[in-house]
């Protein structure tokens, strides 16, 4: 019996805002290649009215999401670790080819990644240990700072590593309570909506996580300058560069709390604290102390 030849089925990958899987509202698509210009799939351009549609969608999922408890949020950024776990083979086998690195490496960026949703899940409840306090003050008071999170955060995410990149600015911002819209851009395209479908039966709220895919320069802008958007990170701008600078100027609209860019960072590197801090506010309370 003779073999057939099956032809294949190309994939178009679509964005994921507000818990769905949308086309842009554009109908453009865009072709994502190996570093040596094989066809791997279709992915959706993300345009301006996505990105608002993604920021209105984390703005309506955001209050909820700071109300959750923090033992609850850290139960479910432990839920994404698990099922990213379930998918490692899949994942590393897209990051090898969007990368264009060896399944060995594919695979430790992916233990890296799902490492790095535990570590995040383990600080959920931390947080108001390490970074509140109980003043000390004079007179018959309670003075009491506890942290609270800033509000929608946008992020921009690095080209590469294409997950491990990805992980790292989503997870600080959401385990303080944030909602996020983050802009994965070119071929970072192909996880970052895989990364999408793991989310989405992880028990994460819907618009709590947005991922638009498409160009970072055309998107950048309409977020950085978005009056309800509260923080941006800017981990996927050259440093230095003009864009930086200009989206900078663009968030000082709102005083947008802004992360710049650092250049040579290591994706691989304990992060500590530097990755969440700026995205939580600090409340302070008085109160005073009953006879």
């Amino acid at each position: 019996m003779s073999e057939t030849t099956r032809s294949s089925v190309r994939k178009t990958y679509k964005l994921y805002i507000g818990g769905a899987f949308p086309r842009s509202e554009s109908g453009r698509s865009y072709t994502v290649t190996a570093p040596g210009g094989e066809f791997i799939a279709n992915a959706a351009q993300a345009s301006r009215k996505d990105a608002r549609d993604a920021v209105r969608a984390a703005r309506s999922a955001q209050p909820g999401w700071a109300k959750a408890t923090a033992y609850n949020r850290g139960q479910v950024l432990y839920r994404i670790a698990e099922m990213l776990e379930e998918r490692r083979d899949q994942f590393a086998q897209q990051i090898a080819t969007v990368e264009g690195v060896d399944l060995t490496a594919a695979h430790t960026q992916v233990d890296a990644s799902v490492d790095r949703w535990v570590w995040y899940a383990g600080w959920s409840d931390k947080l108001s240990q390490v970074l509140g306090a109980a003043n000390s003050v004079a007179g018959p008071y309670w003075n009491i700072s506890s942290p609270e999170p800033t509000g929608v955060v946008a992020v921009l995410a690095p080209a590469t590593p294409t997950l491990l990149g990805l992980t790292s600015v989503i997870a600080p911002a959401i385990v303080g309570g944030n909602t996020v819209v983050a802009v994965a851009p070119d071929a970072c395209a192909v996880p970052a909506v895989t990364l999408g479908e793991v989310m989405a039966t992880s028990d994460v709220p819907d618009g709590v996580v947005n991922l638009l895919t498409g160009s970072t320069a055309e998107l950048a802008p309409w977020l950085a300058s978005h009056l309800d958007v509260n923080a941006l990170d800017l981990a996927g701008v050259e440093p230095g560069s003009e864009m930086a600078r200009d989206l900078e100027v663009a968030a000082a609209e709102n005083l947008k709390r802004v992360v710049r860019p650092s250049a040579g960072y290591d994706w691989n590197a304990d992060p500590g604290l530097k990755r969440m801090k700026p995205f939580l506010e600090t409340k302070t309370v008085w109160h005073p102390i009953g006879i």
